[in-house]
């Protein structure tokens, strides 16, 4: 049966600054039943991420911009409870209209997952857009290689947690994470494999950077920017290479900080620093992906963790945690 309406969070008002919850809207709306080609998915999972705070703005980003008043979007999972389309009833997909509990999609544009490879919310974490970009990032944008020392910031996160991993099964010799608190650090060391573990929060990060690495770092895959990327940089050998995947210190304020002042370095060391989108990559790279990204779940060298807020009525707060840094592992909300 189809329901008449769900609830769904629209943005209210753009932030100038940091994000706040007088800036979104949860509000009811109808369920329109799918038309030819279309299928009406319950979403029982929601993904909530950093980048989302850039479509917040009407500025450029990586995604396409929220617009006011409407229902924001990003990755979901769920049910599918009616079909005009080849995608079965009681199919379990993934799609991108997030932040609602029902969904009327193009069929052409979800993906069905087997539950039988991983729980559900690994296919929005580790087997979905989060490890795509951990692997993309360390496979087709820094190269990872046999021996190379690899840093990650914001490596207690969704992305960064799910790097380090995939860094040491691509023949990484030396992992090396940084994360806020000794909670998260910990974290690094005990559950997701790292090699050693920087708090940023006790400062000095270039010269804690190189007692972590007294060779030097080889690759960096920044999910932090600003003064992670200039301790980078230093600490980088000759030709090094920078995954620039996101700049979470920069998302929620008014101003950004300054770039790096030792760019120069990059030129001296002929580094490369190259930023990237995971949406460039998918379809193509996402079955290679999943399919490897199965195996090691499966062999126990690939481990995924989730931090899990119920009810839509709590996405905002788990969003506005992430920034809060109240999450391990990938944020995700479920809505049963």
């Amino acid at each position: 049966m189809i329901p008449a309406a769900g609830r769904e969070v629209r943005l209210a008002a753009r932030p100038d600054g940091a994000a706040d919850p007088s800036h979104f809207e949860l509000a009811e709306a109808p369920v329109r039943e799918p038309g030819e080609g279309e299928i009406l998915v319950r979403n029982e999972w929601l993904s909530v991420d950093p980048y989302m705070r850039g479509q917040m703005d009407d500025a450029r980003s990586a995604m396409p911009t929220f617009e006011l008043g409407e229902p924001m979007g990003g990755s979901a999972l769920g049910t599918v409870i009616a079909s005009r389309s080849e995608v079965p009833e009681g199919a379990t997909v993934v799609h991108l209209l997030g932040w609602r509990e029902y969904a009327t999609v193009d069929a052409a544009k979800a993906r069905p997952v087997d539950l039988g490879l991983a729980p559900a919310p690994a296919h929005l974490g580790v087997l979905g857009f989060i490890g795509l970009t951990a692997y993309v990032g360390l496979t087709e944008i820094a190269s990872v290689r046999d021996g190379d020392v690899v840093f990650v910031s914001g490596a207690a996160g969704a992305v960064g947690s799910v790097a380090g991993q995939i860094a040491r099964l691509l023949g990484a010799s030396r992992v090396i994470g940084s994360a806020g608190g000794p909670v998260k650090t910990a974290k690094l060391l005990d559950g997701f494999g790292f090699d050693a573990a920087i708090d940023h929060r006790e400062g000095d990060l270039e010269r804690r950077l190189g007692e972590a690495a007294p060779d030097g770092i080889d690759v960096y895959f920044d999910n932090v920017g600003g003064d992670h990327l200039r301790a980078a940089i230093a600490v980088l050998n000759d030709h090094g290479r920078v995954a620039l995947c996101g700049a979470v210190s920069q998302y929620d304020k008014a101003e950004p900080d300054p770039g790096p002042d030792n760019l120069i370095e990059a030129v001296f060391k002929r580094l490369t620093l190259r930023g990237f989108v995971a949406i460039d990559h998918y379809p193509e790279v996402m079955d290679e992906y999943v399919r490897r990204a199965s195996g090691w779940l499966r062999e126990g060298c690939l481990h995924s963790e989730e931090t899990v807020v119920k009810g839509i009525d709590n996405a905002v707060d788990a969003f506005l945690g992430i920034f809060a840094g109240r999450n391990v592992g990938k944020m995700l909300v479920r809505l049963d």
